[in-house]
């Protein structure tokens, strides 16, 4: 689950003329059928080419509340809607099941209508013509570029910038609902949690240097995490960047302070230009790489290739590909995106609560979409309501519409910073991600966690060169770092020009690195080989240089810098390209608070070992945290304690009885030996 935060700097639109009007034309009229009323039907004389694609069989259209209906020639277009309050819908087309349908109807009807791979389709009303009228044009008669965008500073302007926010925020919404589309088919929801359109002045520095954009925005939502909780945040301008960059994001940022965000130009007409854009800079937060020849196998480039490809396809992507796939595993694997595993809080979410949005909301025992979407045996999708004798309907901790025991793991550990979490026998959902506090030693005290990752110069190395990679001496740091060119540096100042590391800092400047590989892995990356020497002995030091094609967007920081957490010294990290000093000051205190039995969390608690019980680990118990959920040892170690305990006390209890029963019986042999021997003796005396 990915919280968005959109920052939205206000840009004015300038109209391009033409396009539209070369569309199919639809007439929308009113209509009233018995009871049912109609807002609107729309009729169509098509081209005959453009029907046999989309309607060999009838196909359907339908979500909850709007239908449209795509019929033989001469076609009716019928559309209903009886919902006013929501008018964002995601469906599919009856009867093409890889089909998937996007539309906003707030305003006319507009949005994306994708019956298969070779058929998708982009409605919209026709702008100045009666608000009646609507085009569907085929994808790929879609304009690449629309008109530039400008800032506005002028208060006098206000009224006239108020009467278009209402506009703005429609087209905004519906960028955000094309690309949450693309993301659904990765199992990821990407829920809204605040939108804020700057009409008055710019928060942060928007200017033609992306890389100065995006830097200045980064810094700005630090300041915006305090006041406002989110995951990710990104920036939609209409400013156009220099060159063919149209946006920018950090490599494998998600849930970083620093880095969890990118930029965005508005470069369509159509808002799935922006819709795209915005889902490939995501991907690049999400530790998802540009896509090399042979990745894009799910669409041709005549369907707009893959999402991730360093130059935007025409008609627009709207798929991911099998390297984008493999690299968001790897990504989580290691450990990233940690706070994507906590549930938003729902009264944040834009739109407003909904019975169908597939969010459990105030008032709601469940949420499975609408009725035609949901598969869910437990949830009643009318009401959004459990169905008789359910526990539950969603969670990992959710089985068979029953709650699972407690203790039993949920969600297991991700990487060296990341600890399990069990259910807690109470609630379906597992318990808060939490991972080691920043600052915890890992790999064997080489690196700091950080984000709940452990990043460390070798594993950056290992990334770029492939097997067997390691870093390089420190002085091909320290060396090349000095130069300050596209080379060796330490990052970009607001200016676009290279900053010259200083020895204190070269660690943090552009990884250097041993390998025996020919090239760096990627594409577009190239070696950058540099001998130096060293207390007499020539060390070759190893960098890279990715340069950008003619058609590629170059929306990627130089992915040949050290990232921001790892480790540059004792107490130091990497931040901003600078070694500084890390403040584990909190984690000293926490620490100090587990008497040396456990670790502590992201949220500042003990994480007990086993055999001592939270909250602060000081007497016997089973170890974890409160926030973690209670422990059960799984069938193997209960095996084990089960056999230790056998060994260890019913054995020894087993040996005292029978050596006491040996000693019982041996005293009670005596003692009838004894008593005969007695009675002998007593008849012998007698006799």
């Amino acid at each position: 689950m990915v919280d968005a935060l959109v920052k939205l700097p206000f840009c004015r639109r300038d109209p391009v003329s033409g396009f539209l009007h070369t569309s199919y034309p639809v007439h929308v009229s009113k209509l009233v059928t018995g009871s049912r009323q109609t807002v609107s039907s729309l009729k169509a004389d098509l081209d005959i080419g453009f029907i046999r694609v989309l309607t060999a069989a009838a196909a359907t259209v339908q979500m909850k509340e709007l239908i449209l209906r795509l019929d033989e020639l001469p076609g009716t277009y019928q559309l209903s809607k009886t919902d006013k309050d929501h008018c964002f819908y995601h469906g599919h087309v009856r009867g093409h099941p890889e089909s998937w349908v996007a539309l906003s109807t707030c305003s006319g009807f507009r949005g994306l209508i994708s019956v298969n791979s070779n058929g998708t389709y982009y409605l919209q009303p026709i702008s100045g013509v009666d608000p009646l009228h609507h085009s569907l044009l085929n994808t790929e008669e879609l304009p690449i570029r629309g008109g530039n965008c400008g800032h506005s500073h002028h208060t006098a302007q206000s009224n006239h910038i108020s009467n278009l926010l209402r506009p703005f925020h429609l087209r905004v919404s519906l960028t955000l609902t094309l690309y949450q589309q693309f993301y659904r088919a990765l199992n990821i929801r990407v829920p809204l949690i605040g939108l804020e359109v700057w009409t008055d002045r710019d928060q942060c520095i928007v200017t033609e240097e992306p890389n100065a954009t995006l830097w200045s925005f980064l810094q700005w939502r630090r300041k915006l995490k305090s006041r406002k909780k989110h995951d990710n945040a990104q920036l939609l301008t209409g400013v156009i960047f220099k060159g063919t960059t149209i946006g920018m994001a950090p490599l494998e940022g998600m849930c970083s302070l620093e880095n969890s965000g990118g930029i965005n130009v508005d470069h369509s007409e159509l808002s799935i230009g922006a819709a795209a854009t915005m889902a490939h800079e995501i991907g690049h937060n999400f530790g998802m790489s540009h896509d090399h020849e042979g990745c894009c196998v799910e669409a041709t480039a005549e369907q707009g290739g893959c999402v991730m490809a360093a130059a935007t396809g025409h008609p627009f992507p709207r798929v991911f590909s099998r390297c984008s796939k493999r690299d968001l595993d790897s990504y989580f694997q290691k450990g990233g995106g940690m706070c994507l595993y906590n549930m938003p809080n729902m009264k944040d979410l834009v739109g407003g609560k909904k019975c169908g949005n597939g969010f459990v909301e105030d008032g709601e025992e469940c949420d499975c979409g609408e009725p035609e979407e949901c598969t869910n045996d437990c949830c009643n999708a009318n009401n959004c309501t459990l169905k008789e004798e359910a526990q539950c309907a969603h969670g990992v901790c959710c089985e068979g519409c029953k709650l699972k025991q407690a203790g039993t793991m949920c969600r297991g550990q991700a990487g060296a910073c990341d600890l399990p979490e069990y259910c807690t026998g109470a609630s379906p959902y597992c318990p808060t991600n939490v991972y080691l506090l920043d600052g915890s030693s890992c790999q064997y005290g080489a690196a700091y966690c950080y984000n709940g990752m452990c990043l460390t110069h070798e594993q950056q190395c290992l990334q770029l060169w492939g097997y067997g990679a390691r870093p390089a001496h420190d002085a091909c740091f320290e060396d090349v770092n000095a130069a300050g060119n596209a080379f060796g540096n330490c990052g970009k100042d607001e200016h676009g020009n290279y900053i010259k590391c200083e020895k204190s800092d070269a660690k943090c400047g552009k990884i250097q690195c041993h390998s025996a590989a020919k090239k760096p892995k990627g594409t577009n990356a190239v070696s950058i080989d540099t001998t130096i020497k060293t207390d007499g002995i020539e060390v070759k030091c190893r960098g890279t240089y990715v340069y950008s094609t003619q058609d590629g967007q170059g929306d990627l920081p130089d992915p040949g810098l050290v990232m921001t957490g790892t480790k540059c010294g004792e107490g130091k990290v990497c931040r901003d390209r600078r070694c500084q000093n890390a403040s584990f000051t909190e984690l000293e205190t926490c620490i100090a608070r587990c008497h040396g039995h456990g670790v502590c969390n992201s949220n500042g608690n003990c994480y007990c070992n086993r055999g001592w019980a939270p909250p602060f680990c000081e007497k016997p118990g089973l170890g974890g945290s409160v926030d973690s959920g209670p422990i059960q040892y799984d069938s193997q170690v209960g095996l084990v304690v089960g056999l230790l305990f056998a060994f260890l006390v019913v054995l020894p209890g087993v040996l005292l009885i029978f050596y006491c029963c040996r000693i019982k019986t041996s005293c009670f042999h005596k003692w009838l030996l004894q008593r005969e021997k007695n009675k002998s003796n007593k008849y012998h005396l007698f006799v």
